[in-house]
């Protein structure tokens, strides 16, 4: 059984996160980022997503923002027409730790040709590049109203993927599913299931209560600031905390070539992790105002 951070300890980490600079996860994950997107969104936007995901028909995730931001990776699982060739690599950017290239790791930024919907580009694409091309998509009214939901569903997802730190970076371990690890109170794993689930479940005891804990954490000045940039500079942000913390603060591996992951490292990850979901909800939320606000009678 998982030993969970005991609440004051959690309340703890999470409040130490903004006492100075901040140097794909689960559904969790992605149902926090969504619900602290939700916090941030305009009343125009608002009404608009609700009202997308409302007339969406797709029964694949309940209708809400929280559950649609999970509806990404299970329509890729379930392999609907082809998905999960077709969309896997949409979910990463694959920046080699020792010679970042993001033109290489988003394969020369294809172009979706000309008439064709985003949702069906090419599979050979990066989630830098679809960020970009979902929000392009959800903020023209003239596209077809239900690739529009797509297109919502898929960069409430994306932007999340993007700030896994694992996401974002690669150490020819296809973003640390070849490495294993172990910690106290947790099953052995992937180093990469560790970023996705376990330190996401470390911070609370379901997403609501993680949003709770977090928002208020969220100081006007973070909002501003994190809302700066492109999707490209928020892989970059992801791949230095890869870099310096979850690869770069791995301990030296057993005679199996596995990771027992310290206490001290599993505190540190917890923390990276409180930040990027942060980061993530507001950013998205600042995407979908940007492409939703104005849109349709929108203030």
């Amino acid at each position: 059984m998982r030993k969970a951070i005991k609440p004051a300890a959690a309340i703890a980490i999470v409040a130490a996160l903004w006492s100075g600079p901040c140097h794909a996860w689960g559904d969790a994950g992605h149902a926090v980022i969504g619900l602290i997107a939700q916090s941030f969104l305009s009343p125009a936007a608002r009404r608009q997503v609700d009202a997308m995901l409302a007339a969406d028909t797709d029964s694949l995730t309940p209708h809400n923002i929280a559950d649609a931001a999970t509806w990404a990776d299970k329509y890729r699982d379930l392999d609907r027409n082809g998905a999960r060739q077709n969309t896997r690599q949409w979910h990463f950017v694959d920046l080699e730790l020792g010679a970042p290239d993001l033109d290489r790791a988003c394969f020369g930024h294809p172009a979706v040709p000309a008439g064709t919907l985003a949702s069906n580009g090419p599979a050979q694409d990066c989630v830098v590049d679809k960020i970009d091309q979902f929000a392009a998509e959800l903020g023209n009214p003239r596209i077809d109203p239900a690739e529009r939901v797509v297109a919502l569903k898929f960069l409430m997802h994306l932007v999340g993927d993007l700030h896994q730190p694992l996401h974002a970076s690669d150490d020819h371990d296809r973003g640390g599913n070849d490495k294993r690890a172990s910690a106290s109170g947790s099953r052995a794993a992937t180093l990469h299931h560790f970023w996705d689930t376990e330190f996401v479940d470390q911070l609370g005891p379901d997403p609501k209560q993680i949003a709770a804990a977090l928002l208020p954490r969220i100081a006007a000045s973070d909002a501003r600031a994190w809302s700066r940039g492109a999707p490209s500079d928020w892989a970059f942000e992801s791949f230095r905390i890869a870099k310096d913390d979850a690869y770069g603060r791995l301990p030296v591996p057993n005679a199996r070539g596995s990771y027992r992951l310290p206490d001290t490292y599993a505190a540190m990850a917890t923390r990276d992790v409180a930040v990027q979901l942060s980061k993530a909800g507001v950013r998205l939320a600042m995407l979908l105002n940007r492409a939703l606000g104005q849109t349709n009678g929108g203030n």
